[in-house]
């Protein structure tokens, strides 16, 4: 397999640079280099502004764009940054939170969930379910539709996307209008092909897989749940329509692409995406490699047109 020459310049520059696999490094080493990592260019939005909800840990912080000036209520998509549930923040996805949000036309609510090791399981899922419910009971202060609200996530933020999704259905919650599952961590190690294809990189690799999720669910895989490990859940069915993205060169792949073929098979409308040529994390490129610059259009189309059947 081939990656993209423009994405494959991007991992020579960081393979010169002396990069290691994320595990070697420790939490701490690796926050500090997400949060260093210069930010790719991004569309202009008409308003950024930062906020919080009180969350069932303590206040969350969120931060909200809106890309076009509007008088009334607006679609939008409550999102979850990638980063293994250890390590990012609003402020280091703000470049894919601001493509996002362009490309769908819709109000972005980011939420700055808490990490692990910190704070395990169910942390970060209580939160970010807590964001759908909040965004939904605010949707006049927010000026957005609450018939049209959906959820995104990429990588770990994906995950959450699933088990918020399946904590809605499940619990009678807030209607879901779309959820964006972008290259979803959906489940602990396995043996797939791509997990031994892949193993090695580029980008995240299984021992980094192992460690993140270890450090976020804990050692004791019996105590996972489908809310923190969606692949466990043995229904699917009733569940808002998806877009589902896989990166070809991507130790996830196989997993994510299982979980969209389940969601079809249970009768949810899904759109299954695999991008070649990329790897894991791509659409955080957006604005320096073509490949995600394509991605966000379709994924923007399909969303927009989602969001004009709303819940119906």
């Amino acid at each position: 397999m081939t990656l993209d020459p423009d994405v494959a310049m991007i991992f020579e520059a960081v393979k010169a640079a002396g990069s290691k696999p994320l595990h070697t490094m420790g939490v701490q080493y690796a926050r500090m280099l997400i949060e260093k990592a210069p930010q790719p260019p991004a569309p202009e939005m008409a308003e950024v502004t930062d906020g919080a909800f009180a969350g069932p840990h303590g206040d969350v912080r969120v931060r909200i764009y809106r890309p076009v000036p509007d008088d009334g209520a607006a679609p939008a998509l409550v999102y979850f940054h990638g980063g293994g549930m250890i390590m990012g923040s609003v402020d280091t996805f703000d470049s894919l939170a601001r493509h996002l949000a362009a490309s769908c036309a819709a109000v972005v609510i980011s939420v700055d969930y808490r990490l692990a090791p910190e704070h395990p399981y169910p942390v970060a899922s209580d939160e970010a379910y807590a964001a759908l419910v909040w965004a939904h009971a605010n949707a006049d202060e927010l000026r957005i539709d609450p018939d049209r609200v959906g959820l995104a996530g990429d990588s770990a933020g994906g995950s959450l996307v699933a088990g918020a999704a399946l904590r809605a259905r499940d619990e009678g919650g807030p209607a879901i209008a779309v959820q964006l599952l972008l290259y979803p961590g959906l489940e602990r190690v396995s043996d797939r092909p791509s997990m031994a294809e892949f193993a090695d990189g580029p980008g995240i690799t299984r021992d980094d897989v192992i460690w993140m999720k270890r450090l976020y669910l804990g050692d004791d895989e019996s105590a996972d749940t489908k809310y923190g490990v969606p692949a466990l859940a043995e229904d699917v069915s009733g569940l808002p329509d998806a877009v589902v993205v896989s990166a070809e060169a991507d130790v996830l792949r196989d997993g994510v692409e299982d979980y969209g073929q389940r969601l079809r098979a249970a009768g949810v409308p899904t759109a299954l995406l695999r991008y070649p040529g990329v790897a894991h994390g791509f659409l955080s490129q957006a604005g320096r490699t073509r490949r995600a610059g394509t991605a966000f259009a379709e994924i923007g189309m399909l969303t927009r047109a989602k969001f004009a059947r709303g819940n119906r």
